[in-house]
């Protein structure tokens, strides 16, 4: 399987969910995200550029996935600069939402949560490039203390809110997988992904055009865990975008993921 080609990046993803107004208050008023069209028991959002990036699906009565198992660990929503980041934290500590976590990446600074069923999602902004280290040929990433207080203090972090910046994207994707070997043949030998970080305990992260990660692949809820129950909540599918890629479908039969391939006009992080 050939490289994919450098502007590759993730398009949008597929969420299953429980209930859909449920969910659309969550991610319209807390995250600012915009509601772009909506059929049936299904959604699409994005921002005021009108590019779908979360489509939210409706099951009633979807079992949770269970802890040890295959699946979504998260969803990353990429903000376009450190105010933005800033004004998302705000926006989470005025709606009262809880964080689960928070991070300095090294080549990123980071928000964790959960959404009304359970899933993970982050909200993050990229350092420039020209400061990321390097290892070799590979990305240096740590989870070091996120300065807070400076977050929320950023220059124009304090600007009315008005939802998610035109230009935030899907930034990439994190799975929980049973074994790294079998994830890596998938995803860099057959997906076309190539590793950009081995070093980080029990993951490994992957890209395309020298980003830091559009996937990551975890063992972290345990090594050959199974595949999540086929009618639970979570991550239906992602779509993999660029100007130059084949139309195409594969899945992930051991976390139940549908990775699409459609052409693209090759905005990515």
């Amino acid at each position: 399987m050939a490289l994919l080609p450098g502007d590759a990046h993730i398009g949008a993803v597929t969420l299953r969910v429980r209930n859909l107004v449920r969910s659309l208050h969550f991610y319209r008023e807390v995250l600012g995200f915009r509601e772009l069209a909506r059929s049936g028991p299904s959604a699409s959002l994005g921002t005021a550029a009108g590019r779908t990036l979360v489509t939210l699906e409706e099951r009633p009565g979807a079992s949770s996935r269970p802890r040890r198992s295959a699946g979504l660990f998260h969803v990353a929503v990429l903000v376009p600069s450190r105010a933005a980041l800033g004004a998302s934290l705000r926006r989470l500590i005025e709606r009262e939402w809880p964080l689960s976590g928070v991070a300095d990446h090294l080549v990123s600074e980071a928000l964790y949560l959960d959404d009304p069923d359970g899933l993970g999602l982050e909200i993050y902004r990229d350092r420039p490039r020209d400061t990321w280290q390097r290892h070799g040929d590979e990305v240096v990433m740590a989870t070091d203390p996120l300065d807070i207080e400076g977050l929320v203090q950023e220059p124009g972090a304090d600007q009315p809110w008005n939802g998610l910046q035109p230009r935030t994207a899907i930034g990439h994707v994190h799975l929980q997988v049973p074994h790294l070997d079998a994830a890596e043949r998938f995803y860099c030998e057959g997906v076309g992904l190539t590793p950009t970080l081995r070093r980080y305990p029990g993951a490994l992260f992957v890209s395309a055009g020298g980003y830091h990660h559009h996937l990551g692949l975890n063992t972290w809820a345990g090594v050959g865990v199974p595949p999540p129950p086929a009618d639970a909540v979570g991550l239906r599918q992602f779509t993999i975008r660029s100007r130059s890629i084949v139309s195409r479908e594969e899945v992930d039969l051991a976390t139940g993921v549908t990775v699409v391939f459609a052409p693209g006009d090759g905005d990515r992080p």
